[in-house]
């Protein structure tokens, strides 16, 4: 029996120029959202953002996928300069407090009640989505190739949508900026690696793919 390794069972084809590409040759865009702080708002302010959010979604002619991830919040450097503040303290009263301060800070982060949260949006556009429905192109066999005429064809009217999606998102006061090709590795290697992306790693990337941006 062959073996399988974790990459075939990944819907995943490739990723460039900014873009992943689906075995089935769909293409997908990710943008990292900004947030606010909506209970600070005023009423007035928090029914006009839910009013922008209501006609955000009725202006949408195609569909969009929100995900939120939540990580315990990586202080270890902070944890560090703490640590070092406190073996270099020559009063033996502030370096007590500096290390109780020290334990204080690490149980409470380890405790899980400081999280950070990131917001994504991942966009979606389907080779032949003019002539067919989504639901009809999902059940496709994955084509053999995809032409580079047809990828920069596709990634035209992927920008396209991201450009209309971070203009509806600003209108609430949100900023949306889309991943690069190496910022894409990452976060797909943080979603199947997240003990590992909570404590700051993550793997080395080809120098060429650091240099490509997400807008041409």
């Amino acid at each position: 029996m062959a073996k399988s390794s974790t990459q075939d069972f990944l819907e995943v084809d490739q990723i460039r120029e900014g873009v992943v590409i689906l075995k089935n040759k769909a293409l997908r865009g990710v943008m990292m959202i900004s947030s606010l702080n909506f209970a600070l708002k005023s009423e007035q302010e928090q029914e006009a953002i839910i009013y922008q959010f209501q006609s955000f979604l009725n202006s949408l002619d195609f569909s969009a996928q929100i995900i939120i991830q939540s990580r315990k919040l990586n202080i270890t450097g902070y944890l560090e300069q703490i640590q070092k503040l406190a073996d270099s303290q020559p009063n033996e009263l502030l370096k007590t407090q500096t290390l109780s301060y020290y334990d204080f800070i690490k149980s409470l982060v380890e405790g899980g009640t400081i999280m950070s949260k990131t917001f994504f949006l991942v966009v979606p556009f389907y080779l032949l989505e003019a002539q067919t429905s989504s639901k009809d192109i999902l059940k496709m066999p994955k084509l053999p190739s995809l032409t580079e005429e047809q990828f920069q064809r596709c990634k035209s009217q992927l920008w396209q949508r991201m450009e209309f999606l971070a203009l509806g998102l600003k209108r609430m006061g949100l900023q949306a900026m889309p991943l690069s090709t190496a910022e894409l590795i990452e976060f797909l290697w943080a979603l199947h690696h997240p003990r590992e992306a909570e404590v700051g790693y993550y793997p080395e990337i080809p120098p060429e793919l650091t240099r490509e941006t997400a807008i041409p």
